[in-house]
């Protein structure tokens, strides 16, 4: 049976090509909405199988408004956008829509975003029943030379499911978590479930490139293109032709090679530095433990950019929110650094388990693994005892005990302000102007942080 596609957009041009390229692929498009009335109008008649939707529609209510009834009734939906205001960016994203297609559009990203959408939106329907009944997973393997990644976490689930289904695909994913949640471990399961993985995947750390040279150490470079190019260069992308390129800390990338970036996503091109542009065939994966969607309301990054990178989005859950993987990892650990340190240890006692599993990790796997190999050379007998946590860290967290909350901060600099004025609020020198807020905002918070207004002067 074809799938079913509502395509709900106000520009008829725009809305028949998109039309005429899914009948010829083979779907059922049901007639194409202007307006929310006539989207609501299909939906019910024709209950679709996914929604192209645009976000700007006729009349009053938005594309974000059926979205939300979207979500209600678990249809999945991609936006079709070419708006670049970042307010509405961020209340579009807030409706968790299954994709973005820019406009201008191609062919073949509107077929990814239909691919990934419908089976996304089938892994994650299935994913609840799934974590409930496997509880004792152990996680993904990859075969005798690719990575594990070792959970019996029910919060990494989806991840592993997203890895499944996203490693054969073409589709660009975004692998989003704090700093040594396993981000490449994650790239390189998807890299090793791909159909490029007889290719080579090439990592970058977009934080770590010399700034003068980013350009050249991605794209390559020509002899004599530049002082001290004293030879032709390959960059990393062409080091990656046929396989998978890695770019880790995507968020860190200069303005002025994201609009670079951009083309090199969107029609697979490099130009090197005093060179001619060239095809290169590479599947993309992105990491950042930055909010990239803070970034762009910031304006820090494109939000063109954002949108081809947050195709399929990936995110790991911090160590703090998954205990149950802390004494499975470690013993995992454990095993890997007593082979290689050529000692017996078979086990940890109940007080280090304890004081394992009430650790926050701010630094999450990377630090248990680090505490692990410390502690494997420290402990002299089969049974670990002591916590060797970094003295550093021990000196970081005793200090921390010392720090206030935000709250606690706020009302000790509206106080040192309300003082600095003699307790006046609002007018000329009150303490309203000083800290550049409205004289309701200001008496707001002074009744929430529990300031005393009998002292204050409001005059």
């Amino acid at each position: 049976m074809k799938l079913k596609i509502l395509i709900v957009e106000d520009q008829f041009i725009e809305a028949n090509n998109l039309r005429l390229i899914l009948d010829r692929a083979g779907y059922a498009v049901v007639p194409i909405a202007a307006s929310f009335v006539e989207a609501m109008d299909m939906l019910d008649r024709h209950n679709p199988d996914l929604v192209l939707l645009d976000i700007y529609l006729q009349g009053s209510l938005t594309g974000i408004d059926f979205a939300k009834i979207l979500n209600t009734r678990k249809v999945p939906f991609v936006y079709l956008s070419a708006n670049s205001n970042r307010k509405v960016f961020l209340a579009a994203k807030a409706t968790k829509p299954y994709g973005f297609l820019v406009k201008p559009f191609r062919q073949r990203d509107v077929f990814a975003a239909l691919e990934v959408a419908l089976e996304l939106h089938g892994v994650m329907q299935k994913v609840g029943l799934r974590i409930n009944e496997q509880d004792e997973s152990r996680g993904l393997a990859e075969g005798k030379d690719g990575p594990n990644i070792i959970t019996q976490s029910k919060s990494m689930q989806s991840v592993l499911e997203h890895i499944k289904l996203a490693g054969p695909s073409e589709t660009t994913v975004l692998i989003l978590g704090e700093s040594g949640t396993g981000k490449e471990l994650v790239a390189r399961a998807l890299h090793k479930n791909s159909r490029r993985n007889m290719k080579p995947m090439v990592v970058v750390n977009c934080a770590a490139l010399p700034p003068g040279i980013i350009e050249s150490e991605l794209f390559g470079h020509e002899k004599g293109s530049f002082t001290g190019a004293l030879e032709k260069r390959i960059g990393k992308f062409e080091e990656a032709d046929g396989g998978t390129i890695f770019l880790d800390e995507i968020g860190e990338l200069p303005a002025d090679l994201q609009v670079k970036f951009l083309r090199v996503i969107q029609q697979k091109e490099i130009q090197p530095v005093g060179g001619k542009t060239k095809t290169v065939d590479v599947r993309i994966l992105a990491a950042t433990n930055r909010r990239l969607d803070e970034e762009v309301t910031a304006g820090r990054f494109r939000m063109d950019l954002y949108y081809r990178l947050n195709v399929f989005p990936v995110l790991i859950p911090p160590l703090r929110e998954r205990k149950e993987d802390i004494m499975l990892l470690s013993n995992s650990f454990i095993t890997k650094f007593a082979d290689m340190e050529r000692k017996i240890i078979t086990g940890f006692s109940a007080e280090f388990i304890r004081q394992m599993e009430s650790f926050e990790w701010p630094g999450n796997v990377r630090e248990l693994e680090n505490l692990i190999q410390r502690t494997t050379l420290l402990t002299k007998g089969p049974i670990v005892t002591e916590f060797y946590l970094n003295p550093e860290i021990i000196k970081t967290i005793s200090s921390d005990r010392n720090l206030k909350s935000i709250a606690e901060n706020e009302r000790d600099h509206i106080m040192a302000t309300l003082k600095g004025c003699n307790w006046k609020v609002y007018g000329s020198g009150g303490a309203a102007e000083l800290l550049k807020m409205k004289v309701s905002t200001l008496n707001s918070r002074i009744k929430k942080l529990g300031i005393e207004k009998s002292k204050i002067k409001l005059q």
